[in-house]
């Protein structure tokens, strides 16, 4: 079974993340599609990239709702 031909090469993702971190962002996230595309995700103003987000899922407080009223 014959390789695929690459996309990408590592340099590119190297100076992708370097270009990132050089503007004072941290990456959160880093996806490559298969067609080469570089997406990175940036974790919030202050955060790691690990913490959850502070503002919270708007589910969470119907769900709370709910289960009070279950009790």
């Amino acid at each position: 079974m014959a390789r695929e031909h690459l996309t990408f090469r590592q340099r590119d993702v190297t100076a992708a993340i370097k270009a990132v971190e050089a503007a004072g962002h941290k990456i959160a996230r880093l996806l490559i599609s298969r067609e080469g595309d570089i997406v990175m995700e940036l974790a919030p103003p202050g955060g790691n990239g690990t913490a959850p987000d502070p503002t919270g899922n708007p589910w969470d407080e119907l769900l709370a709702d709910e289960n009070s009223q279950a009790s």
